[in-house]
């Protein structure tokens, strides 16, 4: 029987071979690389925080334009050690993924007392080799290190014994990787209320709840408003701005589309099982259990109701499905039985088991070809584009594009962002093409870049001067991104 030393040893081996495979997927498709470009974002600001000490995406010029100011932070360290700025980022992936791994063997046998410890670490495997999981801890992003917060703070509110203050500033502390941790205020002020104390202790769990949440997020309140003049970073209101037509679509559909998100590889698998667990915990009105779920579920419909978008493999709500995977696998390992006595019920159960995990590992393989695509489109048009800026523009040039990650750290110019991370004065008028143009000459652009589907009629004012030559973005259905001289 392996110790839980020895399980979170092999988690973390397994999941440094997982995240090795999609990197090395990345390298042999193009070069390496991040599937993002906001990546590029995060490495903008950790390097000029490392470097030169200010918290600034453009040199010299605070701004509010990282969404998790947190992630930044953990980053920064790694432009004081060699292969920066992958080496570090990786490393971070890696323990993020392998905690994420040893957070779900201990969730499955909090959940399942009675399990075997085999199946707990098929629980922390199968999510060292999700593809989703393992391509947002290949990333470059905050992703992972928000979702293992959500789980490790799920798994200690289903626990017995909590430190409410504890409770508020984890719940604090995860806005600082990205705004909408505080949603999980609501998971604990339901834990607090069935917490089986007195009126007495619940109201002083509360204060000490309030307490923590109170001081980590006026913390955070407080630091955006010196960066950025708000209370949340740009692009809390940027994004929102930006989808805002995708709100149109029917509510159901909108819904629709979010729950399919992790559904898309071993999830539809683990649906009936979900269901099944869920359900039998309602008839045991086992509601500290469920609370978990519901928070999952709620945050898909949050995202329905405020963001709807699917792109870039439904990143935004990777953080609901870990608490979806562990949930589903609980639930099959109920609701199959590999040992029947009856043949039929056996034969199923065995070939749902075995089906679960070919589908696991076909998406992850899916997945690492899907990660190395996505690394190569960013190197082949927006790095590319960028390190062109920083060798053939003058280097007072102006630039003014939608997706600035790239260009701000390796062509190192002045900037104006069409998405209004770092320029907040265009969120108002995003979408307006007209208002963008003057935006434009009043800020003095030299130089736009952009891919020319975007906008259409900004494009046709100014003068194309390069333009990459990258297969990737056409082989997707997508433009070879373009540098205009503006007029």
């Amino acid at each position: 029987m392996l110790s839980d030393k020895k399980a979170s040893v092999l988690l973390l081996l397994s999941a440094g071979l997982s995240l090795g495979i999609y990197i090395c997927a990345g390298c042999l498709t193009y070069r390496i690389g991040f599937p993002l470009d906001d990546a590029w974002i995060h490495q903008t600001y950790a390097r000029n925080l490392a470097l030169r000490g200010e918290w600034a995406f453009i040199p010299g010029s605070l701004s509010g334009g990282s969404t998790a100011p947190l992630w930044t932070f953990l980053l920064a360290p790694g432009y004081y050690l060699p292969g920066a700025p992958y080496l570090w980022t990786y490393v971070l992936g890696w323990l993020l993924l392998a905690g994420m791994a040893y957070s779900g063997y201990r969730y499955f046998r909090l959940l399942r007392p009675d399990g075997s410890q085999a199946l707990a670490m098929t629980a922390g495997l199968m999510l060292v080799f999700e593809w989703h999981l393992v391509w947002a801890a290949a990333s470059g992003m905050e992703t992972l290190l928000f979702s293992l917060v959500v789980l490790f703070l799920l798994i200690y509110l289903s626990g017995e014994r909590r430190s409410w203050m504890l409770v508020g500033l984890l719940i604090g502390t995860s806005a600082w990787i990205r705004p909408d941790g505080i949603t999980l205020a609501l998971p604990a002020m339901l834990a607090l209320t069935l917490a089986p104390v007195g009126l007495r202790q619940k109201v002083g769990g509360f204060c000490l709840l309030v307490a923590g949440l109170a001081l980590t997020t006026g913390a955070y309140v407080w630091f955006n408003w010196q960066v950025g003049g708000s209370w949340f970073p740009n692009t809390f209101y940027a994004k929102q701005t930006e989808y805002a037509i995708e709100r149109s679509m029917p509510l159901l559909i909108r819904l629709a589309e979010q729950a399919a998100l992790p559904l898309i590889g071993v999830g539809v698998c683990l649906l009936p099982g979900f269901m099944f667990f869920c359900g039998r915990l309602i008839l045991r009105r086992s509601w500290v259990y469920l609370i978990a779920p519901a928070w999952a579920v709620g945050y898909l419909c949050l995202y329905a109701l405020r963001l709807p978008v699917t792109y870039q493999h439904g990143r935004y709500v990777i953080p609901m499905m870990p608490v979806y995977f562990l949930w589903g696998f609980t639930g099959l390992i109920q609701l199959i039985n590999v040992r029947s006595p009856r043949m039929l019920s056996r034969v199923l159960s065995r070939a749902w088991f075995i089906a679960t995990s070919l589908v696991l590992v076909a998406f992850w393989l899916l997945g690492a070809r899907a990660y190395g695509r996505d690394v190569a489109l960013i190197e082949s048009e927006m790095v590319d584009t960028a390190r062109w800026l920083a060798q053939n523009t003058e280097a007072e040039a102006v630039i003014a594009a939608h997706d600035i990650g790239a260009i701000g750290y390796f062509g190192e110019r002045k900037l104006l962002d069409l998405a209004g991370l770092v320029s907040p004065e265009v969120i108002p008028f995003l979408r307006d093409e007209d208002q963008l143009a003057e935006y434009l000459d009043q800020k003095g652009a030299t130089y736009l870049v952009t891919f020319p589907g975007w906008y259409p009629r900004l494009t046709l004012q100014a003068t194309p001067v390069y333009q990459t030559n990258g297969k990737f973005s056409p082989e997707l259905g997508g433009e070879n991104m373009v540098v205009y001289k503006w007029r």
